[in-house]
């Protein structure tokens, strides 16, 4: 069978995206692939979906089948623990406690959580071809997933934008220098700009991943409605301009012929939108998964969805 290393799936809260990367990861892991099922959704169901607990850790489910919900607040804070640890050396002791004002500030701005969630979610998909053959992400809304992904151009351009202050700063310092050793030895392996570097180069190694197309795809999930149809037509607008490949969109709950004549008005609303999906996005491939007579919870019941999206595997 044939699986990109690192599958997205996201779109308008409420569509399905967790029951659809659920089933989308076990069914990878039953064919015999490591799979890590992944969610970075503030508000977690990956372990309701699965029937099983699962928590800020990696936890095994069952053969060939791993699963982590990332802990936003938990990881931003380690995530300002460990820029902490890294000021402190290479810092003035006399700003240190400057330093800690403004992180403490850091952690409750906007954009914090973001920032950590990313870094952690770098540091798993670093993990994929040892650990693990593939991992599935189970992502947030379609807003807060797109400055998740975006977040590797947007933020190394801003670093190459630090890297040149900084060493137009080192420039000064080295004509400054010029007669003092002391000084001259300091500046030699200049501590920041090693920094700076190494999180330049993580950017950068996290954006290859994401738009490489031979390793990475988007899947968005979305119903036959009106919100869910326009939310996706800008998602996948953005997606493309970033340079990131989008998969076979999956229509949730489309209503069976079965459903009786009391959805009949709602069957042929859904019918005008599945042909405005075909027509908008047809390109990229349409699975259409019916509405189930239950809610789709455990094991047993993502394994009737699997084979659905099986076909996300050509």
């Amino acid at each position: 069978m044939t699986y990109k290393r690192f599958t997205f799936f996201g779109g308008k809260g409420g569509t399905g995206k967790t029951t659809s990367s659920s089933a989308y990861a076990l069914h990878l892991a039953r064919s015999g692939v490591r799979t890590l099922a992944v969610s970075t959704d503030p508000a977690h169901s990956l372990a309701d979906a699965f029937g099983k607990s699962i928590g800020s850790s990696i936890v095994k489910l069952e053969d060939n089948l791993w699963a982590i919900e990332i802990d936003a607040a938990l990881e931003a804070k380690k995530y300002m623990e460990g820029v902490q640890e890294q000021m402190r050396t290479i810092v003035s002791p006399a700003i240190v406690e400057e330093i800690n004002k403004q992180l403490r500030v850091a952690y409750v701005s906007p954009g914090a959580e973001e920032s950590a969630i990313f870094d952690c979610f770098v540091d798993l998909m670093e993990k994929a071809g040892g650990e693990f053959d593939a991992i599935v992400f189970d992502t947030a809304p379609t807003g807060h997933t797109l400055r998740l992904l975006t977040l590797p151009e947007v933020l190394g351009v801003w670093m190459e934008h630090l890297l040149a202050k900084r060493n137009k700063a080192m420039e000064m310092m080295k004509m400054a220098a010029h007669y003092e050793r002391d000084l001259q030895e300091k500046i030699k392996n200049d501590p920041v700009l090693s920094l700076l570097a190494r999180r330049r180069d993580r950017f950068s190694r996290a954006r290859d991943m994401l738009t490489d197309h031979a390793l990475t795809t988007f899947h968005f999930v979305l119903n036959a409605e009106k919100l869910a149809v326009l939310e996706t037509e800008r998602a996948v607008t953005m997606m493309n301009e970033f340079k990131i490949d989008v998969g076979a969109l999956i229509v949730n709950r489309v209503l069976p012929p079965e459903t009786g004549p009391f959805f009949e008005k709602r069957r042929c609303q859904q019918a005008e939108y599945l042909r405005q999906i075909e027509a908008e996005f047809g390109k990229y491939g349409i699975i259409q998964v019916p509405m189930l007579d239950s809610d789709i919870e455990g094991m047993a019941e993502l394994e009737k969805v699997g084979p659905m999206l099986a076909s996300l595997d050509q």
